[in-house]
């Protein structure tokens, strides 16, 4: 069904406010290219993806209104929407106009200029039963013979017409007269009447399957009669349930059956609160989130946390971030996936480490980071904080789950209802703004399946990062709510102070940091003490264990002693130099040097002499004592090159007896079996790359590979010309025999890439299956990945892939 050219024609009687409102609330269909016509347009905003986008943003009224149009159909006007919805009243008609002016901005519902209210298809498509009503009566009739709407229009006491269509439009009239359709009930047998009650109020069952040339199932009680009225009706070529008409459940629903419709958002209890007071706390919180989610980030770039091997970061790695940084698990969660959302963090194989961005990031004051936090906040389309699934299973963090637009819906309505708040007043207890949420959006995903109460988890969330306070809408909410990123910035410099510089270091070991420390101050200090809390003060503790850490990493005693003067506000304390002092007089007594193998005997002079000669000068001999040697060399190279020197030396095992030398016969190796087809399509080495040509040590093949020229790769296997793009997509060509050309390389690139791919596999026992693969790593000829059906690790031969398709 189409309306392009009706709404093209609504489209051009707007004046240009009116339009440009309208292509400023549908961006996705007045984006580039530019629409060339009306008409364009109009198909643009009627497309089922472009409607799918608009139908979640929408409030609660306007879903309802929206579902009574459905429910309507084609007859659909204003009057009979306001009847059905109970909206006549002198004092409700200025609700329903809002609400239908709000779908008309959206270019969902608008008037086609006879006075019937037309909406867009892929909108009533939406519901399949729209308030638990079946399809209008003509809809239901279409397959009706001309005989049998003769006879139904007989039993009624109407005259038939002569054709078909005149007896389907009298039989349309006599029902939509709803008082007519009452009386006619009325007059029912009992049992038919309590039938028809029961149908009018229950929601329509379609029948799951469909038989030809089945015969009638056994009717319900009193269903002849409602049969041959033309008040239920039933498919004589579907055995399923009795269907009934939307104009007659109307009916029988009564005039006091109103849809629902709810134009005011819920009434919630107010409480005075002062500018300044929403202010001081939105700062309060943001400045602790701030420093938290720096120390988070900060640990992060020391020891980057370790995925799962089923994706994400699991509870223990989590429990590890939140204890060094001092944080809960919340916080943690929160700047992990804004994070990596920003650029800061991103996948390096089963590590999840910082990127190039971060260091930049860094740098920066409190308050610019925290905006860039912030604005990824505003548009993840997940829930952070979410930390058990509906079986109360703990969830990873940054597990690469499917975008939840509902999640993304849910923090939206959040803004948008604390928003519309009065103003100087706000909520009394915060879970009072979850049925706003509802009623703002009402299609969003309550995130978590433990909240007692209505979106508390990202009401949780508003809190913790200080776009809500005293349960009203903060500085930074409001300029999130309206995408004014240069007024967040503004705003978030004016309430967060500046990164502190400089610590005050106590006699007590401790050094103590009010507000965020910089970059550099927190670097310093957790190089050479261990933190103890974060947030709106961090508190770092000396030890002994610290100071030797930074002696450890090539520090002097006089280098730590000026970088923490640099970085104190007072002069450092007595107790702290001491323990500088006393750490490093004991730092390195004791040494550890790296050897392969170690060279002793009872003669120094023989032991001094292959210190010293030349032809020994490989084996990188020191010594330590007068009578031990140690090597770099392992025991079978030093071995070697002492007996080619002209030397007797024995070997020893690990535990000082002397090892007795077995020389085993050689054997020739077992035959190699020929290649699979296809990989032999690998080219021999040459003479240059033989194996006895290799030059020895990585440095000087690393240069010779840096110098090698490039090799062209060898065409794909199957004729077509095309040079394999990868190794990967040579090797799985290789082994994956049943598989295109095209198909090779969607598995290689699931290899290369970390995709998930689903493959046809051809088990042992000649079962076909269908399994859906991630986290892939090749093992010619197996490949080894996580298989979504047994949850588990399996491995599978590439050979027995017979076919690819996208996850």
């Amino acid at each position: 069904m189409k309306f392009p050219s009706t709404l093209a024609t609504w489209l051009s009687g707007l004046d240009g406010s009116r339009l440009t409102r309208v292509l400023d609330l549908r961006k996705d269909a007045a984006s580039s290219p530019e629409p060339r016509s009306m008409g364009e347009l109009a198909d643009r905003l009627q497309r089922p993806a472009s409607v799918a986008l608009v139908l979640p943003r929408l409030t609660l009224p306007c879903l309802q209104a929206a579902e009574a149009l459905a429910a309507l159909g084609a007859r659909a006007t204003r009057d009979s929407l306001a009847e059905l919805l109970g909206s006549t009243s002198p004092a409700a008609v200025p609700a329903l106009d809002a609400t239908l002016e709000a779908l008309s901005d959206r270019a969902l519902v608008w008037d086609d200029g006879y006075g019937a209210l037309r909406m867009a298809a892929p909108l009533r498509q939406a519901w399949s039963t729209p308030l638990g009503l079946d399809a209008p009566l003509e809809e239901l009739l279409a397959g009706t013979t001309s005989e049998e709407l003769r006879g139904m229009l007989a039993v009624l006491g109407v005259k038939p017409p002569g054709t078909k269509q005149q007896r389907l439009a009298a039989l349309v009239e006599h029902h939509s007269d709803a008082e007519r359709v009452a009386a006619l009930v009325a007059g029912a047998p009992a049992a038919t009447r309590k039938l028809l009650e029961q149908n009018a109020r229950s929601t329509p069952h379609q029948p799951p399957f469909v038989v030809f040339g089945a015969p009638d199932p056994d009717l319900r009680p009193g269903a002849r009669w409602a049969l041959d009225r033309g008040l239920l009706l039933q498919d004589r070529h579907r055995y399923g349930s009795l269907r009934m008409p939307v104009e007659v459940a109307l009916a029988v629903r009564g005039s006091d059956w109103h849809a629902p419709f709810d134009p005011l958002p819920p009434v919630t209890q107010l409480v005075p609160v002062a500018s300044s007071e929403v202010e001081r706390e939105a700062a309060a919180a943001a400045t602790a989130f701030a420093a938290h989610a720096a120390s988070v980030l900060s640990v992060c770039a020391t020891a980057p946390p370790t995925r799962l091997k089923s994706g994400g970061i699991g509870a223990r790695e989590l429990a590890r971030l939140g204890k060094a940084a001092q944080a809960d698990d919340a916080v943690v969660r929160i700047a992990l996936e804004t994070a990596q959302a920003a650029g800061l963090l991103a996948r390096d194989g089963d590590r999840v480490p910082p990127t190039e961005a971060y260091d930049a990031w860094a740098e920066q004051e409190p308050a610019e980071q925290l905006a860039v936090l912030l604005r990824a906040w505003r548009d993840l389309p997940l829930t952070p904080t979410r930390a058990r699934d509906e079986d109360d299973k703990a969830l990873p963090a940054l597990a690469g789950a499917p975008d939840c637009d509902g999640c993304l819906q849910a923090r939206h309505g959040l803004l948008t209802a604390a928003a519309g708040l009065p103003a100087e007043q706000g909520v009394k207890v915060a879970s009072e703004l979850g049925p706003l949420v509802a009623w703002h959006r009402p299609l969003a995903d309550d995130a978590s399946p433990q909240d007692t109460a209505l979106f508390s988890t990202v009401i949780r969330e508003g809190e913790l990062l200080g776009v809500l306070a005293r349960g009203a809408l903060s500085p930074l909410g409001a300029h999130l709510a309206a995408h004014a990123d240069e007024e967040l910035d503004t705003t978030l410099r004016r309430l967060l102070p500046r990164a502190a510089t400089t610590a005050r270091i106590g006699a007590d070991l401790t050094a103590v940091v009010t507000g965020t420390p910089s970059a550099r101050l927190a670097a310093l200090l957790d190089s050479m003490a261990d933190r103890e809390t974060s947030g709106t003060a961090s508190v770092w503790r000396f030890s002994a264990g610290s100071i030797r850490r930074a002696l450890d990493t090539g520090r002097t005693p006089d280098d730590i002693t000026a970088d923490l003067t640099a970085g104190s506000a007072t002069p450092l304390p007595q107790p702290l130099t001491y323990l500088i002092a006393d750490t490093a007089r004991r730092h390195g007594r004791v040494r550890i040097a790296p050897a392969a193998c170690v060279i002793h005997g009872e003669d120094p002079a023989l032991l001094a002499e292959l210190a010293a000669h030349r032809a020994l000068a490989k084996l990188t001999l020191r010594q330590l004592a007068p009578t031990v040697l140690v090597s770099g060399s392992p025991p079978a190279t030093a071995l070697a090159a002492l007996r080619a020197a002209g030397y007797a030396p024995v070997a020893e095992t690990a535990g000082g007896t002397v090892r007795i030398e077995k020389r085993l016969p050689q054997r020739a190796a077992a035959a190699v079996p020929p290649p699979r087809r296809n990989a032999g399509r690998l080219r021999p080495p040459t003479t240059a790359t033989r194996a006895s040509d290799m030059p020895t040590g990585t440095a000087s093949l690393a240069d010779r590979l840096l110098k090698a020229p490039p090799v062209s790769p060898e065409p794909d296997p199957f004729g077509s010309g095309v040079p394999f793009a990868t190794d990967t997509e040579e090797i799985v060509a290789g082994y994956a025999n049943h598989l295109s050309y095209s198909d090779v390389r969607q598995v290689a690139h699931a290899i290369d890439t970390g995709a998930a791919i689903t493959i046809e596999y051809i088990a042992t026992s000649g079962n076909r299956t269908v399994r859906t693969l991630s986290d892939l790593e090749l093992d010619p000829p197996y490949l080894d990945a996580w298989c979504h059906l047994r949850e588990a690790e399996r491995v599978f031969s590439l050979s027995r892939i017979h076919g690819v398709m996208p996850a």
